[in-house]
């Protein structure tokens, strides 16, 4: 099976690439998805939220505030990597699951949809291909700002909070540039397809051949 790690920055169009994939046919394992799930309550990592960061972050539901946690990951350093340490396990061990899942079907091609794949080092040594989906900063903190409704200091703190998209662009094999419209990231997007994984598309039956 062939693993290719797709990656990029808050707010810099990952979910374009990851449509224009999905249209093609391509298993694509979302771990921002994921991470969802296991912080559900009846999941290990939950109790240990709750343990680590209070009740007070729940909702009247029993589940946990997002938006709670999320203010205070993102203002304080030592709380987000104490949260990574919780929930990393969890996410990596039910990606594995969805792997295994895709190799039993047949599919010998699956893209990883990890925002934090170059943080979490271990995880690039498997990928055949990284990809990185990259803006302009100025764009991704407009972008963020709209689409969350932040503050310009709110956004900052969370595009702050990831690895720089400029050091990303060092590490990965491709690069596609969302800064433009979004035929201009379809060209880019399909141009890589040719350039890097056409002739494994053309030789695995789940996914037809590009012919755009």
């Amino acid at each position: 099976m062939f693993l290719v790690g797709l990656t990029g920055g808050i707010a810099s169009g990952k979910s374009t690439v990851v449509a224009l994939l999905q249209d093609l046919g391509c298993a694509v394992i979302d771990a921002d998805v994921i991470a969802r799930q296991v912080v559900q309550p009846y999941f290990q990592a939950y109790r240990r939220i709750v343990h680590s960061f209070g009740p007070e972050i729940l909702l009247e539901s029993g589940e946990i505030n997002r938006e709670a946690l999320g203010n205070i990951i993102f203002s304080q350093p030592e709380k987000r990597q104490l949260l990574n340490s919780i929930t990393h396990p969890e996410i990596q061990k039910e990606m594995l699951k969805e792997i295994l899942k895709y190799f039993v079907l047949g599919y010998r091609y699956v893209i990883l949809d990890i925002p934090l794949l170059f943080e979490s080092k271990m995880l690039t040594r498997f990928m055949k291909h990284t990809v990185v989906v990259y803006c302009d900063p100025q764009i991704q903190l407009s972008r963020l700002m709209h689409r969350n409704g932040l503050t310009q200091t709110e956004a900052e703190a969370r595009i702050f909070a990831q690895m720089p998209l400029a050091q990303k662009v060092k590490l990965a094999n491709h690069v596609i540039d969302n800064s433009g419209d979004a035929e201009a990231t379809k060209k880019q997007f399909y141009r890589w397809m040719r350039s890097a994984i056409n002739h494994l598309l053309k030789t695995f039956s789940f996914v037809a051949p590009l012919r755009k």
